[in-house]
């Protein structure tokens, strides 16, 4: 409702088990593969807008026989863009050459992008870059084929500083100090080292350099390169690799914060950022895709060997609960109950906000993505409805008459859909001054929907920083004339940056961090901020592990129901008549709702990794000396 999240980025990874003349065979095309890739990455479009891009190795090629290609886009649509310059280029191919239509093994020879390797992103950039070489999979290029790497990930580096410093110390050169490209390049180094060894290996043992080629290919280990260039990486991550000569894998931090599934039968191994995406495309059931469990890789040979393997201790697992509340679909099984749970758990507060008058309220959502908590919502409400009719018809007991009995039953929640937003409405004015009343009218609202001296309760997944809400939700609202409208978060209070792949990264933008500050103002508590401040100084480049959030102190003076009613005067106005109340869900009933994904850093400050608190208290320096400038 208020400025909406910004995605994270989306990763699929196919491996076809079986020739492409098996699919031709039994799919009538062999193009199976490049068709399970475009509809992975559309059913995981929701995790990414800015880029998307595509990867292919075809196995067992002759040299001078193409068996890499990559295609990627940053324009409006790129999905939709990357898969027609595919598909162009494939019925350009066939019909220029008609033979090709029936000979699978010219068209693996012949075509681009049809191979047995294949790797999917989507991605939202997280750094505001929206060119095209910022957009994944990143490729490394070498002669020999075991050098050539091709690299795509849903992940953010805390200490892209270190890993730089790290790659010139090896004698490197980087192109840029960016995550992706340090990253890439690690992997490189070390799968350089480890071919030259293998190398080194078989030349003793008598093979020339062109017999080297598949022992190489089998004796790679590649688990043992994952170790080493992940060995020092700080942040959340799920990333996919292909080696050029046709292994795989698919790393996850040692916290499990970003998500990873996978599924595996005799024909396909999938991998890929959510689990809904994989049941759909390849039709298989809830219990047979698994989750990839943190600091582990999922490695396939180029033989189609599949193994699991530790690349790095697991810590406690903190996966992600933004996924649960916000990012990803809300089609998976466990996700659609926890949402529903998230609102249902946060009813008893609404009960409070509105003095149990539930015949004078209309309950309602915005925006779409909030649906699943409104229906747990309505059926807690519901419910209630049910126990107050149960007393009141027991109280009244045999002597009931119908009128009575059917006046008793009536009564239920009032559910209206009270805001439409108007998908084709585009703000082309970016001035503040010149766009609030543009954006005022994002949202149509249903008139006579809501009475006079009704409260009005919307539910939302999250309110970030309010501007949204302030600028235009609240007035519009406010239009419908009810007495009071109740703004209720399935999430709690937005307090800290996130550092691990998604764009919440200043402070001062965050609703809850300008009431607090308030707070401080009216208190006469602002020697505090300062305090906060030079302790922030003395943890923010050290190398320490024990690092402390020292912006939780910033926090601490205040309640959670003192912030949440300062964030209600800051978002209202005069020109609102409407009474404004603002509801929080509780940590409590957040870890609840979502018990398996217990990263909630974004709200209590408890990060998984050192790096973390690093950026934060970064973050409070930035704000105090007044840089508008990213902590990480």
């Amino acid at each position: 409702m208020s400025d909406a999240i910004k995605h994270e980025c989306g990763i699929s990874l196919i491996r076809l088990l079986k020739p492409l003349e098996y699919y031709k065979e039994k799919y009538g095309t062999a193009f199976y593969g490049v068709n399970k890739m475009y509809l992975m990455m559309e059913k995981q479009h929701n995790r990414g807008q800015d880029g998307a891009g595509f990867a292919s190795i075809k196995l067992d090629m002759n040299p001078g026989e193409r068996y890499m290609s990559r295609v990627r886009s940053a324009e409006q649509q790129p999905i939709q863009d990357i898969f027609k310059q595919i598909n162009d280029r494939i019925n350009k191919s066939l019909t220029e050459n008609e033979g090709l239509f029936k000979d699978v093994s010219r068209q693996k020879k012949e075509i681009p992008y049809i191979g047995e390797l294949l790797l999917g992103h989507v991605r939202y950039g997280t750094f505001g870059k929206n060119s095209i070489e910022s957009v994944h999979p990143f490729l490394r290029q070498n002669n020999w084929m075991h050098r050539n790497l091709i690299v795509a990930g849903n992940f953010n580096m805390t200490n892209v500083d270190e890993l730089f410093g790290n790659l010139v110390e090896l004698g490197q050169h980087p192109k840029e100090m960016a995550d992706t490209v340090t990253v890439m390049e690690k992997i490189g180094h070390f799968l350089d080292d480890a071919v030259a060894k293998i190398y080194k290996q078989i030349k003793k043992e008598g093979y020339n350099k062109r017999e080297a080629t598949p022992l190489i290919a089998d004796r790679l280990n590649l688990a043992k390169v994952l170790r080493k260039a992940a060995k020092n990486w700080d942040g959340g991550y799920a990333m996919g690799g292909l080696v050029g000569h046709g292994d795989a894998f698919m790393l996850r931090d040692p916290a499990g914060i970003r998500p990873s599934y996978y599924y595996k039968d005799d024909e396909v191994v999938v991998v890929a950022s959510e689990r809904p995406a994989i049941q759909t495309v390849f039709n298989v059931k809830y219990e047979d895709v698994k989750e990839l469990d943190p600091g582990h890789a999922i490695i396939v040979k180029k033989s189609g060997a599949v193994s699991f393997e530790e690349i790095l201790a697991p810590t406690e697992r903190k996966a992600c609960s933004f996924e649960r509340i916000y990012f990803s679909r809300g089609s998976d099984k466990e996700i659609y109950q926890e949402r529903k749970e998230l609102g249902k758990l946060v009813f008893p507060q609404i009960l409070k906000a509105i003095d149990s008058d539930i015949q004078k309220t209309v309950f309602s959502y915005i925006p779409n993505t909030a649906e699943t908590s409104f229906f747990g919502m309505v059926k807690e409400a519901q419910n209630y409805l049910n126990r107050k009719k149960e007393e009141q018809i027991l109280t009244i007991g045999a002597a009931i008459t119908k009128d009575q009995l059917h006046k008793i039953l009536e009564v239920r929640p009032r559910i209206e859909k009270v805001a439409i937003k108007d998908a084709k409405l585009r703000t082309f004015i970016t001035q503040d001054s010149s766009r609030d009343d543009l954006v005022e009218h994002v949202y149509d609202i249903s008139y006579g929907s809501v009475k006079k001296e009704d409260n009005l309760v919307i539910i939302d997944d999250s309110i970030v920083r309010g501007t949204t809400l302030k600028k235009s939700i609240l007035r519009m609202l406010d239009r419908l004339s009810p007495k009071k409208i109740v703004v209720v978060s399935s999430a709690p209070q937005i307090r800290y940056p996130d550092c691990y792949g998604i764009d919440m990264a200043k402070l001062e933008d965050f609703i809850a961090f300008k009431a607090a500050l308030v707070l401080h103002q009216e208190k006469g508590t602002t020697n505090q901020i300062e305090d906060i401040y030079k302790k922030c100084l003395t943890q923010v480049d050290s190398k320490d592990k024990d690092v402390v959030n020292y912006v939780k102190e910033f926090y601490k003076p205040f309640t959670a129901q003192e912030i949440s009613q300062k964030i209600g005067e800051l978002l209202s106005s005069s020109t609102i008549n409407a009474e404004v109340q603002i509801i929080y869900q509780t940590i409590e009933n957040l870890h609840k709702a979502c018990p398996k994904n217990l990263g909630d850093w974004y709200f209590t400050g408890d990060y998984p990794t050192p790096g973390g608190n690093r950026v934060v208290n970064r973050a409070f320096i930035n704000f105090f000396e007044g840089k508008n400038e990213r902590a990480y």
